[in-house]
């Protein structure tokens, strides 16, 4: 737990293989990717284990609609072997649109099936016999390898009832678009909740929170960069539900009819770290102070991300 930062390719994959180098370098705890239509997440990660020693290496997240349970627990136990126990498997259910475009899925009631799917990724993952879901299921057992039994599993959470599953039955939660007031009222109670339901303490519990930064002499190019980055979630359903429950329905509102240019300062103000580099750590050092145990930077496009992961290195002390 510490800083981390959400290391994506684009068109590169050797400028993101030197990125992980320079966040190893600089101190950062932990390196995530995103699970987008271009490489392998779980693929990536491996290319970036071979440039780093002590990084975590997680997916944020891995949609568990574009591959088994069985697959899951195969890929990321190989991984995890490879890396030296590094891995995090970070599972989410993605949206409507991109499960059933992209994958020929249905999500059908996600709650159900992410307990399904974590409950066999466990039991693999202990060579233990897979419950059997309505949903998925399977008989698999690991022939002549044993990967780490508790590599650990996080959830990707926005509302309350993903929120609370996560605390229930997983080992962290990974957030985006949650601003530190959404943490500090809803995601850490909710996570509490599920603890206690699971009769667990909520310490050790990991909560990363990804946080659009930018490092920059012009920081109102850099927020008109994010604001059209946003368009695809201000459009999902999930999202709209949990930017509603943030206090900024006036920000769906003006986002409906009149685009982008309508998101608010002050929605972008409190969840990008944007500006000079006491403004940005400032922002980062919130996400800690409200419950993130995990705060992971991620870089805006059009904006330097090698100065800006060079600038916060080591903000949280």
């Amino acid at each position: 737990m510490g800083l981390g930062a959400f290391i994506g390719v684009g068109k590169s994959l050797e400028t993101a293989l030197q990125r992980v180098e320079q966040a190893e370098r600089l101190g950062y705890e932990s390196a995530y990717v995103t699970h987008i239509a271009a490489r392998d997440s779980v693929t990536t990660l491996m290319a970036y284990a071979a440039r780093s020693e002590r990084l975590l290496l997680g997916t944020g997240v891995t949609p568990i609609y574009s591959r088994t349970p069985v697959a899951t627990a195969q890929s990321f136990g190989t991984l995890d072997e490879y890396s030296g126990g590094r891995a995090i498997i970070g599972l989410g259910v993605s949206h409507r649109p991109a499960v059933e475009a992209w994958y020929g899925q249905q999500i059908d009631q996600p709650l159900r099936e992410m307990r399904e799917y974590v409950g066999i990724v466990r039991a693999i993952l202990r060579n233990e016999d897979p419950p059997q879901g309505e949903t998925f299921h399977s008989h698999f057992h690991f022939m002549g390898f044993e990967p780490r039994p508790d590599i650990p599993i996080y959830l990707a959470g926005l509302a309350p009832g993903m929120l609370r599953l996560a605390g229930e039955i997983a080992d962290g939660v990974i957030l985006w678009l949650c601003n530190p007031e959404y943490i500090r009222s809803t995601v850490v109670p909710s996570i509490a909740e599920g603890r206690a339901k699971a009769g667990k303490s909520p310490e050790g519990f990991d909560v990363v929170a990804a946080v659009p930064a930018a490092v920059t002499s012009d920081p109102e190019q850099a927020k008109a960069q994010l604001r059209s980055e946003l368009i695809p979630y201000f459009s999902l359903p999930f999202y709209r539900k949990m930017i509603e429950l943030s206090g900024f329905g006036d920000d769906l509102t003006g986002f409906d009819s009149d685009g982008a240019d309508a998101i608010s300062d002050e929605f972008l103000a409190r969840l990008a770290a944007i500006g000079t580099a006491e403004e940005a750590e400032a922002v980062v050092r919130g996400y800690a102070h409200s419950g993130a145990t995990s705060p992971c930077i991620g870089g805006i496009s059009k904006t330097d991300f090698d100065t800006t992961l060079e600038a916060l290195a080591g903000c949280l002390g």
